[in-house]
């Protein structure tokens, strides 16, 4: 059995993240990824929003690490040469109803310690972006957006550089937890490998992970649900310089208008609740973007949007419930040395992931 200090299961954007902290801490890491590709899993399928934190549950851990992550994310990728852009946020009311409830996004917002949101009026909002349609708005200045396929290379190479190992096509079977922790890893070169320390941030195969790992208790290992959100692109050039949010649902944050780094338009999520991952976007599905889309752009083309790309979010909580926070369980939690679980890490992960890895470190 091969032996290592220290292996990190999952290479998606928090899981590179933690192991280039870890990294840079001085230990031996290897990081172990199903696919063939790091990247390809849940953080291939986002918005690339830098959020700002408005709407999570005060001194919630999305809070918590999106306010703190947000900082340290714009500082890395200035410092690292990775696209980022602060383009701001509007998030919009086209109903009075909707404006209504723009007052308690702006306490949870101040409660986050997010200072600079503010709301202006259906004039200022205009001013800013003259085909936009509502009764009035919340201006988030520190909302922008990231290149995060560059930011994943960035991450690794830095891990990398400091020795850390990735493997590719390495699904992990089984963990039994102990000293060492033992983790069965299959694919095309099947291995047994003895660990100090197992993090599991294995994204949307963290719960699944997880009822495979024996010897610890499972109130540590959480039910998995999947909601589905599907994305269309816009054909043409955007009117818009900054990001549109409409007023959140249940479940999301409404069918929003990002901008990529090149500037090119593109709406989604939506919200649906499935039984099994499922990438597929249905082209009737356009039908409710273009209802959702022209409350606040009235003037879109019919035909402009195009099915784009689909996305899962690994939920922890079940349809109906108010939203989940982040779950990572560490072994003051659990009682287990050296294994850190991390679970329901959605949005907005991608912000928080260099505070969630400086999180990891301090719970090992």
């Amino acid at each position: 059995m091969e032996t290592v200090e220290t292996l990190v299961i999952g290479a998606g954007v928090v899981g590179l993240a933690i192991a280039r902290a870890l990294a840079r801490s001085g230990r031996e890491v290897v990081i172990v990824e199903k696919e063939d590709l790091y990247g390809s899993g849940v953080s291939s399928r986002n918005s690339e929003v830098i959020h700002a934190g408005l709407y999570y549950r005060k001194d919630s851990l999305k809070a918590r690490f999106c306010v703190e992550g947000k900082h340290m994310l714009y500082n890395y990728c200035e410092s690292h040469k990775v696209a980022v852009k602060r383009c701001g946020k509007l998030v919009v009311a086209t109903t009075e109803d909707e404006l209504q409830t723009m007052g308690a996004i702006l306490k949870k917002a101040h409660d986050n310690g997010v200072m600079d949101t503010v709301l202006i009026s259906r004039e200022e909002a205009l001013a800013r972006e003259p085909s936009l349609s509502c009764t009035g708005a919340m201006w988030s200045p520190s909302t922008g957006v990231v290149d995060s396929h560059g930011l994943m290379a960035s991450l690794l190479g830095e891990a990398e550089d400091r020795g850390a190992m990735l493997a590719l096509n390495a699904p992990v079977t089984s963990i039994k937890l102990g000293d060492p922790h033992v983790v069965e890893v299959g694919g095309d070169a099947p291995m047994t490998l003895g660990a100090k320390e197992v993090i599991n941030s294995a994204g949307l195969g963290a719960n699944v992970l997880a009822k495979l790992t024996e010897g610890v208790d499972d109130a540590y290992k959480p039910d998995l649900f999947y909601a589905k959100g599907c994305y269309f692109s816009h054909a043409g050039r955007s009117p818009f310089q900054t990001l549109i949010y409409p007023a959140p649902v249940q479940g999301g944050l409404g069918v929003h208008l990002t901008l990529d780094i090149a500037g090119q338009a593109k709406f989604g999520p939506d919200v649906d609740w499935v039984d099994e991952e499922s990438y597929d976007v249905p082209a009737e599905r356009g039908d409710k973007f273009y209802a959702a889309v022209r409350k606040y752009w009235p003037d879109l083309k019919d035909g402009a949007l195009t099915p784009d790309y689909a996305g899962v979010r690994p939920k922890i909580v079940p349809k109906g419930e108010p939203d989940g926070d982040f779950r990572i369980i560490g072994p003051a939690e659990h009682g287990v040395s050296g294994y850190v679980g991390l679970f329901g890490i959605e949005s907005p992960g991608l912000t928080s992931s260099l505070a969630i890895a400086k999180h990891v470190e301090t719970l090992l």
